[in-house]
């Protein structure tokens, strides 16, 4: 996890000293409209003590200079409460606090992105995400539901004559809404938050 950690404040720190691009203009009517894109939250499929098999795919219309919006089509799995967080909770990974099991969701985000100065934004992401709870022995014992919402702020960074773009952000993420969890799984979450700090790094390919 320190070597997850280490590699994602390196990537930051390089894509910081780029040549940062001002917004795309708003009476700019050639600036490409369409985006795809994802997360460097994939580096965590590395992770050897909770593999999250996580996949995300966004999709994304600018609706002028300054507004954009997307769909952010995820999954993931995990075996301890999302309240626990990895980058700076060393309770993340311990027995004492894992599930008896995993939990499974899959999902989508609807994301709204809105330029402030230059390349600097804030963005709102919410939606739904169905979950699966399995045993340790990969039985399934129950479904759920989540409402799964992220508050960001962040800079855009062009690049390759915006062909490509970095994201470095940082926000809070977290449950409005958990619906009941089996027995077992609720204790173990009731123990932490709903809410955490979340850092981020979106990339993605204009079209």
């Amino acid at each position: 996890m320190q070597k997850k950690i280490s590699l994602f404040g390196f990537v930051i720190l390089m894509t910081s000293t780029l040549q940062l691009s001002a917004q795309y203009a708003k009476t700019d009517s050639n600036y490409k409209r369409c985006f795809v894109g994802s997360t460097m939250f994939l580096l965590g499929n590395l992770d050897k003590v909770d593999p999250p098999g996580f996949a995300q795919l966004n999709l994304g219309y600018r609706i002028t200079g300054k507004d954009a919006i997307s769909i952010e089509l995820i999954t993931w799995k995990h075996s301890w409460p999302l309240g626990i967080n990895p980058f700076y909770n060393k309770a993340y990974g311990t027995p004492e606090e894992k599930y008896p099991g995993y939990i499974r969701e899959h999902g989508f985000s609807v994301a709204y992105q809105r330029y402030f100065w230059k390349g600097l934004y804030a963005a709102v992401h919410a939606g739904p995400m169905w979950q699966t709870f399995k045993s340790e022995n990969d039985k399934k014992v129950g479904d759920g539901l989540i409402i799964f919402n992220t508050y960001r702020v962040g800079y855009h960074i062009k690049l390759f004559k915006d062909r490509f773009f970095f994201e470095p952000s940082i926000g809070i993420a977290g449950r409005p809404y958990q619906s009941e969890m089996p027995v077992g799984f609720k204790e173990k979450d009731d123990k932490w938050p709903k809410w955490t700090p979340e850092p981020g790094l979106h990339f993605g390919y204009n079209f």
